[in-house]
């Protein structure tokens, strides 16, 4: 009974969700590149410090990838990718309504921390439910694009966002799309089937 494979449709709806987390992780990195000079003046940060904005994301996010990949198979994958995607969408709120520079990179250091649970774990459940041979090109060439194509639409998305609604807003934009993504993820994405350890 277990040994069907999930059928087509639940794997195609399982993609979009694995692709669009990976895509909101992307898109904060370049998106907020446009809006600094708008932080800046809003919070009255200094052109110096302003780069911490991204600089406390990056570093976070890139230091911890790893260790989030060793969590996922302890823990499991679905645990840490819905622990990931919370804290990244709670940090969201916090960043997007940062009174200062110490709230603002506290803010974006949380992000970091939730896109190092919630990237290596996405990629991970891809891994486990695509198997070998064509299924699983398809899928990590769509993983592939999504990261090329976030880092090139994140420029245009963040500028259009900080133009018309402020620079809040691409911090805002995250709460929706976070919650609709942890509602698809609870229904779509597999269980874990081992106890964590």
């Amino acid at each position: 009974m277990h040994n069907h494979p999930p059928p087509m449709k639940r794997l195609k709806q399982l993609l979009l969700v694995l692709c669009a987390a990976q895509l909101m992780v992307i898109l904060d990195i370049t998106a907020v590149n446009v809006a600094l000079p708008d932080m800046a003046k809003d919070l009255s940060i200094e052109a110096g410090d302003i780069s911490w904005t991204i600089t406390g994301y990056s570093l976070i996010f890139g230091s911890l990838l790893l260790l989030g990949g060793r969590a996922a198979d302890l823990i499991g994958p679905r645990r840490l990718f819905m622990t990931g995607l919370g804290l990244f969408t709670f940090a969201s709120i916090a960043a997007a309504t940062a009174e200062g520079a110490g709230a603002l990179f506290a803010a974006r250091a949380g992000q970091g921390l939730g896109a190092a649970m919630l990237s290596p774990a996405a990629l991970t459940i891809l891994m486990r439910t695509f198997k070998e041979g064509r299924p699983r090109a398809h899928a990590l060439a769509a993983w592939g694009a999504v990261g090329g194509a976030g880092a090139a639409v994140g420029v245009l998305f963040g500028g259009t966002l900080t133009e018309l609604v402020g620079w809040r807003a691409i911090f805002l934009i995250n709460v929706p799309v976070g919650i609709g993504l942890a509602v698809a993820a609870r229904r779509i994405v597999p269980a874990d089937t081992a106890a964590p350890r």
